[in-house]
């Protein structure tokens, strides 16, 4: 299952084709659905998380915990919407594309996928792009 959950005023318009969205990426890697919970917030809110839990003292855009047991996804990945529209503005793209990479990018991290090594950057970036590209497919 996956739940949204808004920790500020943004709200996910279509949650149902952002389920499926990423019900399909777990299918596709070969994976099975657990239990996710998306929960969009704001800087301050997602800087504490960081500070408390990964004693980072630094703004991100996502942070992501992992309670996936074998092939079964689970986990709470934490989205600050503030980074994901000033990421949108320094990259050149629009909001909802960088909304897509970040709310991908848990999902793959959750998967095994890692970005600490240049090699593994590449990876996850065209992952990433291949992820966003599903979900402009209707099924």
């Amino acid at each position: 299952m996956i739940d949204f959950h808004f920790e500020n005023d943004f709200q996910l318009e279509q949650k149902d084709k952002f389920s499926d969205w990423l019900s399909r990426i777990i299918t596709a890697e070969g994976y099975e659905l657990g239990n996710l919970d998306y929960v969009f917030c704001d800087d301050e809110y997602l800087w504490d998380i960081n500070m408390q839990y990964l004693n980072h003292d630094t703004y991100t855009d996502i942070i992501t915990f992992d309670y996936s047991t074998g092939r079964v996804i689970s986990g709470d990945i934490f989205i600050s919407v503030e980074r994901v529209d000033d990421n949108a503005a320094d990259h050149g793209v629009g909001f909802e594309n960088e909304l897509l990479r970040v709310m991908c990018h848990g999902v793959l991290h959750l998967m095994g996928y890692n970005d600490k090594k240049e090699d593994e950057v590449a990876l996850m970036r065209n992952k990433e792009d291949e992820m966003i590209q599903m979900f402009h497919v209707e099924q």
